[in-house]
Parts: C-alpha cells; structure tokens; sequence
C-alpha cells in the first residue's frame, strides 16, 4: 500500500516541477485547450440530440403508454450520456497527447535533463511523424482495451448493490491505470518501450499506477481540472516512467524519495 503514496508524491513532484519552469507550463497547456473544445462540442451535441438518437434507436416503443415510454428512453439518454462522459475521460489523455505531441516530447525530454545525474534525456531517434503514427496506434490498441473494460463495468453496473458501490470504485481503478499508461508512454516510447512492454511493466507495480492514475482521473472529472494538471502530470509521468526502469535520479530528487520513506 506504500507504493499508493509513492505514486501520488510524482503526481505532485510534476506540478511542482511545471511550477518552477512556467513557459513549459504554458505551451503544455494549449494541446489540453484544443481537445477541451472538442471534447466540449461533442458533449454539448450529445445532450442536445441524444435524446432523438434514443428515440431513433427504439421505435419498438413508440406505442408504449404513458410513463413507460419516457421513463425507459430517458434511462436510455441518460446512460448514453453518461457513456459519453466516461469515453470523454478516458480518451481525453490520448487524444491531447496526439494533439500536442512535440510539446510533451520537449517537455518530457526536459524533465528527464533537469532530473538525470548526467543532464541528459533519452532520444527515440524517430522522425516526428513516424512518432506521431506509433502514439496513435497505440493509443487506439488502449481505446480497445479500455472500451472493452466500459462495456463490462456498464454490465455490472446493472446489478443490484454490486453496481452502485463495488463497481464504481472498480471503474476509477481501471481509469487511473490507462490514463497512467498514455502518460508515461511519451517517456517510454521515446527509450524503446513498446505497448506490450509497458503494460508488463505498470502491472508489476499496480498499486504505484493506481496512486498516480487514479486521483488523476477523479481530478479529469471536474471541468477545465485536466487542461490544467496536463502538462504536469506529463512530467510526473516522465518522473514516474524513471521509477518504473530503475533509473537514477539527481540528489534533488533522491533527497524527495528519502523524506518519502521517513514520513
């Protein structure tokens, strides 16, 4: 359970750190900006049609009778939308991570310089758009796999007191671990670390995934939050990815870990 904290402190030591370097901080904030306005615009859409996309999708119950048809389509609107919102939270970290991909490679790569004892970052080697085309690969293979763990959550959902207590908790954990992956693949794509690799390695340690993803995406929930934890929360993830490998870190940093393990 100690690796809950642990992960928590980097979500932490990286708004610290775009705290000390403020032009990172802002170019890290306009990826998170663009997709927020998408991401926006397509909620607002779903609210405002989702109601007829039900009524399109059920013509069966165009004849029921009065409450039945409007208490079930309204179930129905008020479950779409709130697939919608879970989608939103899910791939939101993807989608500003594609979008703003050279920001967070700089600003990763300057995390790695600030905090490595020899003042250097690791370097993929790859041209920007071959970059680009891995993280999007990637990121749709952890789409897949999240919207798999969606759909099975939405199931269990259904049932009685398991679906409004165990599940949700459940749901904020599988949240938290995703969100930690597409965060620290822009340092570990850039050494080499392919999906496969990497799942391997956040699940040998879960519980410091967890302490970092899931306060991170219980914070994604509450509007505008994300655009602004975004770019520090890159470099927590670049902080973490260094933890994660085994990788030294500079008397700064190790003098963090030491009051972490006293406290």
């Amino acid at each position: 359970m100690r690796d809950l904290g642990v992960g928590f402190r980097y979500l932490l030591k990286g708004q610290r750190w775009v705290g000390r370097h403020g032009r990172q901080y802002g170019f890290g904030l306009l990826p998170g900006l663009i997709a927020l306005v998408l991401y926006a615009a397509a909620l607002v859409a779903l609210g405002v049609w989702g109601e007829d996309a039900v009524s399109w999708a059920t013509p069966f119950a165009d004849h029921w009778t009065s409450p039945w048809q409007g208490l079930f389509r309204g179930f129905l609107t008020a479950v779409l939308f709130a697939l919608g919102l879970l989608l939103a939270v899910l791939t939101f970290t993807a989608v500003t991570l594609l979008i703003g991909q050279p920001f967070y490679e700089n600003l990763s790569e300057k995390v790695d310089a600030d905090v490595s004892p020899d003042g250097t970052a690791p370097q993929s080697g790859l041209p920007l758009w071959r970059e680009l085309c891995i993280s999007a690969r990637d990121s749709l293979r952890i789409l897949v796999r999240a919207g798999l763990w969606g759909v099975l959550l939405f199931a269990l959902g259904l049932l009685p007191f398991v679906g409004q207590t165990a599940v949700p908790v459940i749901g904020f954990f599988v949240t938290g671990f995703f969100l930690t992956e597409e965060l620290t693949a822009v340092a570990l794509q850039r050494r080499g670390v392919e999906l496969r690799a990497r799942l391997a390695l956040l699940r040998s340690r879960k519980t410091l995934v967890w302490g970092f993803g899931t306060p991170l995406g219980l914070a994604f929930l509450v509007p505008f939050v994300a655009v602004f934890l975004m770019p520090g929360a890159v470099a927590g993830a670049t902080l973490l990815a260094r933890d994660l490998l085994g990788e030294e870190s500079t008397e700064e940093e190790s003098a963090d870990d030491d009051e972490r393990v006293t406290s």
